[in-house]
């Protein structure tokens, strides 16, 4: 008789360890700081470079790194999704940022970030019909109402920072759309690939659509210099 020792899997049930909460601090200073770090940018840096930065240096970090990879090919009905995802969670938002940030602070705009997992929510019980009841939608209010009343003093004064509010949830919705349609495919491909792979294809794709833009500028003012 031969016997096997239970492989342990780990599922979204599981408790956090002292590594997990270590990785969720990081994660929230590094994103949490990246709204003050494009503000820092913005003084001497254009919105599109910026965002073209973030997308380019990502996608050079999880290419290089040796990070833990499956390596599973993507199946054909999967590449519209994970094109998808390039924008709705990389190309679109990461714009919307550095242009919003033009016209309100960082610390509304990291605090309208916030409203992400609301949308998330949202959108879970819209696209994969997940049932939310009970504390969940007190959770969801509470959070709208959090979100508006970050919203009002901003929009109070004046156009210009009302649009910042509006490209910052517009930036939210995106996240959450994108979340939504995410979670099925990092359990397939995991998460480091498919972020690989979204960022790498942001790039090819906003580089496109940005540096004859930015290039066109940089003749304009040279030109205006003579």
């Amino acid at each position: 008789m031969t016997s096997t020792t239970p492989t342990a899997a780990r599922t979204d049930g599981d408790q956090f360890s002292t590594v997990d909460w270590g990785l969720f601090l990081a994660v929230a200073v590094i994103w949490g700081s990246s709204f003050l770090l494009i503000d820092i940018g913005l003084d001497s840096l254009p919105p599109g470079v910026i965002t073209l930065g973030r997308v380019a240096l990502g996608a050079l970090a999880l290419a290089v790194l040796p990070f833990p990879r499956r390596r599973v090919p993507i199946e054909r009905a999967d590449r519209g999704r994970i094109v998808l995802l390039s924008f709705v969670w990389v190309a679109i938002p990461f714009t919307m940022f550095p242009i919003a940030e033009q016209h309100i602070t960082s610390a509304v705009a990291g605090l309208l970030n916030g409203g992400t997992p609301i949308f998330t929510a949202i959108f879970a019980m819209l696209l994969l019909h997940q049932a939310t009841r009970g504390a969940q939608l007190l959770g969801i209010a509470v959070g709208f109402l959090g979100v508006v009343l970050v919203s009002l003093p901003s929009i109070g004064d004046g156009t210009s920072e009302a649009l910042g509010v509006a490209l910052v949830v517009l930036a939210t919705v995106c996240y959450g759309i994108a979340l939504t349609i995410a979670g099925p495919l990092q359990q397939r491909y995991g998460s480091v690939d498919l972020m690989a792979k979204m960022l790498a294809l942001a790039t090819v794709s906003y580089t496109h659509l940005t540096l004859p833009t930015i290039c066109f500028k940089c003749r304009s003012r040279g030109g205006a210099g003579h």
